[in-house]
């Protein structure tokens, strides 16, 4: 499975913005997917995933409530709608590909390059 990220950019605090990973390959409605972000100077850090059948989604704590993972195995696309946007949020964000939804990035064999996410104050 082949992964890109896009839809990133500039975006005052209390903003919003939608990123896509698009993936290539048959399997692709087979994975979950995964959302990851890592700031400057910081470890990666889980955001959230989805689960295969779409049925599941799991969010970290920082985005439960801001941000929503949706799948369309149409198009081999998984989102992450944000919302209310806040500096904090500043990191460059990736997608990717495993069996499982969990946090742990060990566990997706798949990653996208990555699109950078700005928030302003």
């Amino acid at each position: 499975v082949q992964l890109q990220a896009f839809g990133g950019g500039l975006v005052q605090a209390g903003g919003c913005l939608r990123l896509s990973c698009a993936a290539s390959g048959r399997t692709f409605s087979s994975y979950a997917m995964g959302w990851f972000r890592q700031a400057p100077g910081k470890e990666r850090e889980f955001v959230g995933a989805i689960k295969w059948s779409g049925t599941y989604t799991y969010y970290a704590d920082s985005v439960k409530g801001r941000f929503t993972i949706s799948r369309d195995d149409a198009k081999n696309t998984v989102y992450l709608q944000m919302n209310s946007l806040r500096p904090e949020d500043t990191a460059v964000y990736y997608c990717a590909a495993g069996k499982r939804v969990v946090a742990r990035p060990t566990e997706y064999h798949y990653w996208g390059q990555g699109t950078q996410v700005t928030v302003s104050s």
